[in-house]
């Protein structure tokens, strides 16, 4: 009993405050960052549909976007993998780190079309 509390308990909170592992883009809420073994500060706020719809982002590869040999591939989507499956926390072999790819691909688009958050409390909130 004791065993299925000490994981049932967590996921139950993790539920009731949002935030849990999400399954589907379409229910995401935040951005996972369960890969970071102590990650500095809070998920980033991230409604996925939401997002899309204001931005107006049809193209999925816009932010899921897939390289080979350092060139981007036009019409290709990685949307069905976590941005971890590609960038490593340290970054390596000319990949950004998973922290830097991030923000490149999230904060470097706001900045690009002059709207949305670009400060570290606007995305990662309390």
């Amino acid at each position: 009993m004791k065993t299925i509390t000490l994981i049932v308990l967590p996921l139950l909170i993790g539920i009731v405050l949002g935030i849990s592992p999400v399954w589907s883009q379409e229910d995401m809420t935040v951005v996972d960052n369960a890969v970071f073994d102590a990650p500095q500060r809070t998920p980033s706020v991230f409604v996925h549909d939401e997002h899309n719809e204001t931005a107006g982002i049809d193209d999925c590869a816009v932010c899921h976007h897939v390289y080979e040999d350092g060139q981007l591939v036009e019409d290709e989507s990685s949307e069905d993998q976590s941005c971890s499956d590609c960038h490593s926390l340290e970054g390596d072999d000319g990949q950004p780190s998973l922290i830097k790819a991030f923000h490149t691909n999230c904060k470097g688009c706001h900045q690009e079309q002059g709207k949305g958050p670009i400060l570290c409390g606007e995305c990662h909130i309390k």
